[in-house]
């Protein structure tokens, strides 16, 4: 999966961003590639993002270094998503690769 210089920083991206996991049959994004709406829980942003990723059935690996820097209810989200079958984060983009090669959705 080639690496992609996608950009989600307020909901118009998130078209783009699903876009590319769907060509790609996955996406990965670091932290660096969010605004800091997404990690505001307040927004909904990432909620959205979460949320189409997961009705479209397209993986998305998230990639944050230390989910509790960035508060304890995102932290608790991070928490919630360890075993999610369409939306994960990971400490490592090599954790986050490993997942999305392993792991591809089965579509029905």
């Amino acid at each position: 999966m080639a690496p992609r210089n996608i950009q989600i920083r307020e909901t118009g991206d998130i078209a783009s961003a699903l876009s590319a996991g769907m060509e790609d049959g996955g996406l990965l994004i670091d932290e660096q590639q969010l605004g800091g709406n997404f990690f505001d829980l307040s927004t909904g942003l990432a909620g959205e993002v979460l949320q189409r990723f997961t009705n479209y059935q397209v993986r998305l690996a998230i990639v944050i270094a230390d989910a509790k820097a960035h508060g304890n209810r995102f932290s608790e989200l991070v928490y919630e998503h360890r075993s999610h079958r369409s939306v994960r984060f990971f400490g490592s983009g090599q954790l986050a690769r490993q997942w999305l090669d392993y792991n591809p959705v089965v579509r029905c």
